[in-house]
């Protein structure tokens, strides 16, 4: 509590506490291209695979940096280049549906490049590529879509390559084809046409994907800067640019422009970006790159390197997002801008929330919301589709955002089609009396797609396309997934937590808010049972268990959303005569499933402790195991069990099922898989014996994941991963290891959804592990302490928004709080709460 105490007493403990505060204003300052430099990729030969190249990108547009003997190679891809939307019928086979792509780009040295090492600086985001006879820096302007390679060499032959392509027959229009360069690929009623061009001494390569109202179109542009340069047509798919002259330094510039509007030129404005570029940028990407590191620390320390590896990965996750999520769009999970093998995307070209969030759940404590925004955007972009959706596949109200998705959600039905699906789909119509006219609607739908994911598998079979189905009537692994609708909305929320941005919250945040709780609250399965409680009928948890009662992911999201609701409802003084409705839900939601339940989900011959379980039976495939799935664990995410839960009877259940999952212990060789989040929950409950071993096993892959491509999924040398399968280059397990590392160190978890969060220091850290941070908490506070030999040397608060602060006592006994240098107050208690002003620098220290 607060000491107003200025007695004395008090002034001699503040005369006492001047030494630690100069003790902090003198701390040593950080060398941040020490520190982040530790990340950097270095190559001493050429690597085996393509995938295993080095990504440069600017957020927007980027490519993976390979070699061969004599050329250097990439893939220009960017996260707004779909070839189809929603509404496609034409792309209806698993993972042949794509996105990203936009051309190859060949730099050929005319013979074989010894000795060629390559250094990928992450502090300046600069590639450094040096070999006999050979220098070259590859860089991607932050500020516009232009990538440099800057070289010191021989003359070279720069080759811009289609990524598709076909003979076919177009009856009169072939000739006028083959005069413009282009190349059409038809898929049944969908066509991308490839085009080259010359201007000049500039080449380019331009794409269109159309079908029915659908349009996408790229262009990639490439010039010379500092040499004349010869351009040339060398064959249907390929054209190239050659410099002349003796060796000597010049730049090529390789620019890139997207749009899903015809009428804009974006091969003139990928042009005018090489034209803009021609005066180098070199200094303002490592300028740029130099403040987005200083705008957070991590230095971590320990006796066995365990430590700094984590710190590594840390930075070099943050590096990958920094270089591909500035855009329209978030990049795909699965291969994000990184593709190297053309259209080929293991998974295609549709979202699913699951892996999605591995790389965005992070992102807040590190003070870069702003790699956020393409997740925001493409969410808000498909809310009026979610909103239709809802009320045509559920009879609901609100928004149904699917567990799968591609960018623009999901297509408004036919009338007839939204009628049965929603009778079929909550059961009231038995599966057996589909319609033909159903059936035959769902013949050219994509199977990915949570709507049609009954759909196993489908094959041609005497030139017919035949449907093979999961067996589970209209269910599949995401087909009744609703609870990615509530996450996508607490994200939503969980920004404004870290930002109290007023205007987000009323704009962005309550909309997704509502939309969740409206659609949960006038599902038809939704209902209220005689004990007075609302339950949830036949809905999946997660992808494993179909069509269970009172599912855990649902009566997770329920809560969360619902008390996420409420407070902005006060926060915004709106919708006073919806509060009590919404309030009566909450308070009246059916418990958690558990393991005592009579109808849990469970063997028959399990005695162990009550754990939280999948859910409720009746279940129309209630395989899956006994736990929550360790893959989304929502009564964490939903802030339903931390250190600061009120409802401590919850809070032991998650413990009991924590320690459920792992029976052998946890230790050295304890696997962590890739998108497991029980790392996270490890360091929301507080146990740093725990996550001293999950984080960095997470990070290190113990146990590939995916024995059908390349090296079994394991760790790449470029950190990445194929667990997804070939050319889906993923960094998934990085992020949720960030988010671990993040609770381990800071924690500003509310006691319930909704309510004011408290700021809790090193939770979770080993304590004989040294570490210094910066990171942003809720409440909009940005978060500065070092622990070094088990003792916490400084904290200091920056307030960006002028919240109360509460956190939980760092140093035990009384503190003394200094206000922009200088000496304010005392505090004493478990956690302390104090004012602060918007701009504010708060210091705490023992007394």
């Amino acid at each position: 509590m607060n000491d107003p105490d200025f007695s004395r007493r008090a002034f001699l403990a503040g005369s006492m506490a001047m030494p630690a505060l100069a003790q902090q204003a003198e701390r040593a300052p950080v060398d941040y291209r020490k520190l982040i430099s530790a990340a950097d990729l270095i190559y001493d030969q050429p690597v085996a695979r393509s995938e295993e190249g080095i990504p440069v990108g600017n957020g927007r547009m980027g490519t993976l940096v390979w070699t061969t003997p004599t050329q250097v190679r990439m893939q220009i891809n960017r996260v707004d280049v779909y070839a189809n939307n929603c509404a496609t019928n034409s792309f209806f086979e698993r993972h042949n549906d794509y996105c990203g792509g936009c051309g190859y780009v060949d730099v050929d040295f005319g013979e074989e490049v010894a000795d060629l090492r390559q250094h990928l600086s992450v502090y300046d985001g600069v590639l450094d590529m040096q070999g006999q006879n050979v220098a070259a820096r590859i860089y991607a302007r932050p500020s516009q879509d232009v990538m440099a390679m800057a070289l010191r060499s021989r003359p070279v032959t720069v080759t811009l390559r289609m990524l598709r392509s076909e003979t076919k027959y177009y009856g009169g229009q072939v000739e006028n084809m083959v005069r413009d360069h282009v190349v059409t690929v038809q898929n049944r009623n969908h066509t991308a046409a490839s085009r080259l061009h010359v201007r000049g001494q500039r080449i380019a390569l331009t794409q269109e994907f159309r079908e029915g109202s659908f349009y996408c179109q790229s262009a990639v542009g490439i010039a010379i800067a500092g040499r004349e340069a010869a351009a040339r047509f060398l064959n249907e798919t390929d054209v190239s640019l050659t410099v002349a002259g003796e060796p000597g330094e010049f730049t090529i510039l390789i620019a890139s422009a997207a749009s899903f509007d015809a009428k804009e030129d974006v091969l003139g404005e990928a042009l005018r970006q090489t034209d803009a570029a021609a005066g180098g940028f070199e200094q303002e990407t490592r300028d740029w790159w130099h403040r987005f590191w200083a705008r957070g620390l991590m230095q971590l320390e320990s006796a066995d390197g365990s430590a700094e590896f984590v710190a590594r990965n840390y930075h070099y996750y943050l590096y990958i997002m920094a270089a591909s999520s500035r855009g329209k769009f978030p990049p795909k999970f699965n291969g994000m801008i990184w593709d190297t093998g053309g259209d080929l995307r293991t998974w295609g070209a549709q979202h699913w929330f699951a892996n999605l969030s591995c790389y965005y759940e992070a992102l807040p404590a590190s003070s870069r919301l702003e790699l956020m925004d393409p997740m925001f955007q493409m969410y808000s972009g498909m809310y009026g589709n979610c909103a239709t959706a809802a009320r045509q596949q559920w009879g609901s109200q609100g928004i149904y955002i699917p567990e799968t998705t591609y960018f623009d959600g999901l297509e408004k039905l036919p009338d007839e089609i939204g009628a049965e699906m929603q009778e079929l789909y909550l059961l009231r119509k038995p599966w057996e009396q589909r319609s033909a006219a159903f059936m035959q609607y769902a013949m050219n739908k994509h199977p990915h797609s949570s709507r049609w994911n009954w759909i196993q598998a489908a094959s041609w079979v005497n030139g017919k396309y035949t449907i093979t189905e999961r067996g589970s009537g209209p269910y599949g692994a995401v087909s009744h997934i609703y609870g990615s609708t509530a996450k996508v909305a607490y994200l939503f929320w969980r920004r404004y937590e870290f930002t109290l941005d007023r205007d987000w919250l009323r704009d962005r945040a309550y909309p997704m808010l509502r939309g969740a709780v409206e659609f949960y609250r006038n599902h038809p399965n939704v209902k209220k049972g005689e004990d007075g409680k609302y339950h949830i009928h036949w809905a999946n948890s997660n992808e494993s268990v179909y069509g269970a009662r009172d599912t855990d992911e649902d009566l997770s999201a329920m809560r969360g959303v619902t008390g996420a609701l409420l407070r902005a409802a006060e926060i915004l003084d709106t919708e006073a005569d919806m509060r009590p409705v919404w309030r009566e839900f909450l308070d009246n939601l059916a418990p958690l499933p558990v393991s005592d339940n009579p109808d849990a989900l469970k063997p028959d011959n399990y005695t162990g402790p009550r754990v939280f379980v999948r859910g409720l039976k009746p279940a129309v495939k209630p395989s899956g195991g006994l736990l929550p799935d360790g893959n989304s664990l929502p009564m964490w995410f939903f802030d339903l069990c931390n250190l600061e839960s009120r409802d401590r009877a919850t809070l032991a259940v998650a413990g009991a099922t924590f320690h459920a999952a792992f029976r052998n212990g946890i230790g050295p060789e304890t696997p962590c898989s890739v998108l497991s989040k029980q790392a996270i929950a490890a360091a929301s409950l507080g146990l740093a014996d725990a996550v001293r071993y999950l984080i960095p096993n997470q990070m290190r892959v113990l146990t590939p994941e995916r024995s059908t491509a390349y090296k079994n999924g394991g760790v790449l040398a470029n950190r990445m991963t194929l667990r997804e399968g070939p050319q889906a280059l993923d960094a998934q397990r990085l992020g949720r290891a960030s988010e671990a590392l993040h609770l381990a160190l800071l924690q500003s978890n509310p006691p319930a959804p909704g309510e004011e969060p408290i700021l809790h220091l090193f939770p979770a850290w080993p304590k004989e592990w040294n570490a210094r941070f910066t990171l942003l908490a809720r409440g909009a506070f940005q978060v500065s302490a070092s622990l070094q030999k088990g003792r916490i040397e400084f904290v200091e608060i920056a307030s960006h928004a002028g919240a109360e602060c509460r956190i939980r006592n760092p140093f035990g006994g009384a503190v003394s709080l200094a206000r922009d240098g200088a000496r304010a107050e005392t505090l004493r208690g478990d956690v302390l709460r104090f004012p602060t002003r918007k701009g504010e620098t708060v210091m705490l220290s023992p007394l």
